[in-house]
């Protein structure tokens, strides 16, 4: 799935980027975390990861959250059993995108106003009470853009689709063509069927643009929710596993974050920091607040490792 953001929102984004980007991601789980719960779709946990994406093939910026969500949820039971629930039309129908833009337009809109009244958001640019007013009548004028398809070409498929958001910048290096005195030449996507052009822009307008797509420091640009939320995740699949009648997870194809940030990046994680000679260690462990966890409506995530 993918959930758009409309223009209108682009100059706030502006000056205010971390927030609307921020709540971009949680109006989107919870979007998806409410359709999953509710026993007409599915009734249960979800899963599905999000994926923050704010560019277009020119650098402007396009505001949109790329979804991978499992066709399915898990309906937990109170002693350690549960079902897996199908969606309840088809195995190629798991949510009507009218109802979920309806729903993702009233939460963001909801955030918004709640921000703006709170005084959370000093430099909007909608400076005055009409101003604002008349933003959140353009927000409501139209439906909020929500694209699905079911990934058909199986699990290898979704996986390449998914990297190239999650491992790659506004523009890789295979797209710039050239510079031409003060001017940047990079090829853009003509068209829907794969063709491409070349477009000039200006030094200093080139740098501005990439710099729209620069996060914040800590700002988790993957996150991860219901049954893949971290801080549930090895009961919850070990329990879908068991209920989809799966394998076990091999146990040697899997890698600790120590020895995969050795193999990837050469970094020791386990290496102080500051003093590059002390090592880190484990000096208490704390459980996660089970209870807080189990509602199948919290949308509650953490970034990967």
């Amino acid at each position: 799935l993918v959930f758009t953001l409309p223009h209108e929102l682009n100059a706030l984004a502006a000056v205010h980027a971390r927030w609307v980007d921020d709540t971009l991601m949680q109006c989107t789980a919870a979007t998806l975390a409410e359709f999953a719960a509710n026993p007409r779709w599915l009734g249960g946990i979800g899963a599905f990861t999000l994926v923050l994406h704010t560019w277009r093939q020119d650098l402007r910026r396009h505001l949109h959250v790329h979804a991978l969500m499992a066709c399915g949820a898990l309906q937990p039971g109170v002693d350690g059993d549960g079902a897996w629930i199908e969606p309840k039309r088809s195995r190629r129908f798991l949510f009507p995108v009218r109802a979920l833009s309806k729903v993702f337009r009233g939460k963001f809109v909801q955030a918004l106003q709640q921000a703006c009244d709170a005084g959370a958001l000093p430099r909007d640019p909608a400076d005055t009470a009409l101003a604002r007013a008349r933003r959140l009548q353009a927000l409501r004028r139209h439906d909020w853009v929500v694209y699905a398809k079911t990934p058909l070409a199986g699990p290898a498929a979704v996986l390449d689709y998914l990297a190239r958001y999650t491992h790659s910048t506004a523009i890789g290096n295979e797209r710039l063509v050239a510079i031409a005195g003060d001017k940047v030449l990079l090829r853009v996507r003509a068209d829907d069927m794969g063709g491409k052009r070349t477009i000039a822009m200006d030094g200093p307008q080139f740098v501005g643009r990439l710099l729209l797509h620069v996060l914040p420091p800590g700002f988790k640009r993957i996150r991860h929710y219901g049954l893949l939320a971290p801080a549930a995740k090895t009961a919850r699949l070990a329990l879908a596993r068991k209920l989809l009648a799966m394998p076990p997870a091999n146990p040697q194809a899997r890698e600790d974050a120590q020895a995969f940030m050795r193999r990837v990046a050469a970094i020791d994680v386990e290496c102080c920091p500051h003093c590059r000679l002390g090592r880190w260690r484990v000096v208490e462990q704390r459980s996660a607040d089970r209870a807080a966890i189990a509602a199948p409506t919290l949308a509650a995530c953490r970034g990967p490792p």
